[in-house]
């Protein structure tokens, strides 16, 4: 890919518009200084052009090592530039986020391979926009910049922090035939009552010692049971969490407890706000928490339960990921959305100690680091 991108910089401009000013007033005006100083400049100019002039001709690449690091970890990545023709000294622009990393390539004849190395450090969770690769050429007073960009730009994903589930598993119904509900069935494993023979019944069911004992055939009936199935959301407005701390804890959390159901090969749905996370692996899944941001006007809690409702009638659990200035009627309010349903709420909040309780379906946890998710989880009996 070659894109060539403005050369003229600012001072550049400068210098072509004030030369030419000066050598028409001092034409036009018989001033000579001026017509002087008019000429030197555009002179300048024209010859900044020397150092621009010719083409490039490059084949460049562009790679990450691994473009998914957790944070903490330096991502590693290389430029490499084949020289299709002889080429003059230039420079190499990488921009990677907000600044920019620049190499500079030497002398090239046809067929000569440069390759830099560079290495980004990751402090935060993010989507870092790592290039596009430009080759830079330009003249020794900044007057001209000839850029011209040779690859796409690529995403690195920092991935929030995860902790492991041991077991504990993010909302898991512990019997593997599922969870029983209150609607009946003529076959299925939890068995309900007995009734009377209706035409088209499967004989199979019938109980016969019943049916021996009451002179009328009687067959069972069974309540639905469906798969485990956890609906995983996580609140986004700015309003809801005490600080930016605070929301980066609330997403390592959000993150932890899908990767923990995914693993557990169990079905998830999740969402941010109103935004639906990827949730066919963990990889996409943190690849879709890593761009979380917290913003305002977001859906609060009880819109974010509606939504559940909505879009995920058949969970069987409903984890919640609140910051600790959501209010309790918020919560309460929510809860009555999803009544019914095994509910878990979690509200983080930087630096207090785990608490749980529980109240028939519904769980309220709190919890103030990451590494508390498990002991919290477990106090909740989840």
């Amino acid at each position: 890919m070659r894109r060539f991108l403005a050369p003229v910089t600012p001072i550049g401009w400068v210098v072509l518009v004030s030369g030419a000013a000066a050598l028409a007033a001092g034409r036009g005006r018989g001033w000579v200084e001026a017509a002087t100083a008019g000429v030197v400049l555009v002179v300048l100019f024209a010859v900044s052009l020397v150092f621009t002039v010719g083409r490039s001709a490059y084949a460049v690449t562009l790679e990450l090592v691994d473009a998914r690091v957790r944070i903490g970890q330096r991502a590693l990545g290389r430029v490499e530039v084949v020289a299709h023709g002889r080429l003059l000294p230039a420079r190499v622009e990488l921009p990677v986020g907000a600044r920019s990393i620049s190499f500079a390539l030497p002398w090239m004849v046809p067929g000569a391979v440069h390759e830099d190395t560079f290495s980004i450090p990751t402090t935060r969770r993010g989507v870092i926009r790592v290039g596009p690769v430009r080759s830079v050429r330009g003249d020794p007073w900044g007057l001209l910049r000839r850029r011209v960009r040779w690859t796409d730009a690529v995403d690195l994903y920092v991935h929030p922090e995860v902790v492991a589930l041991s077991g504990t598993s993010a909302g898991v119904l512990r019997d593997l035939e599922g969870q029983s509900t209150r609607e009946l069935s003529n076959n299925d494993m939890s068995f309900h009552a007995l009734r009377g023979y209706v035409a088209g019944d499967d004989r199979r069911n019938i109980h016969w010692k019943t049916t021996a004992r009451t002179g009328r055939l009687m067959v069972r009936q069974y309540e639905d049971t469906r798969r485990t199935h956890t609906a995983l959301v996580l609140a986004t407005d700015v309003e809801d969490f005490a600080g930016p701390a605070e929301f980066e804890l609330a997403v390592s959390v959000t993150a932890s407890l899908g990767v923990g159901t995914i693993v557990d090969g169990r079905g998830l749905s999740a969402w941010a706000g109103g935004t639906a996370l990827r949730s066919a692996s963990p990889v996409l899944l943190l690849d879709d928490c890593s761009g979380l941001t917290s913003g305002d006007d977001q859906q609060r809690a009880p819109a974010l339960a509606a939504l559940v409702a909505r879009r995920a009638p058949h969970a069987s659990v409903v984890l919640l990921v609140v910051g600790s200035s959501v209010s309790g009627n918020d919560l309460l309010a929510a809860v009555r959305v999803l009544h019914g349903v095994r509910t878990v709420v979690v509200t983080c909040a930087v630096g207090e100690p785990v608490a749980a309780r529980t109240r028939g379906a519904v769980s309220f946890v709190t919890l103030g680091a990451l590494a508390d998710l498990p002991k919290a989880l477990l106090a909740a009996g989840t």
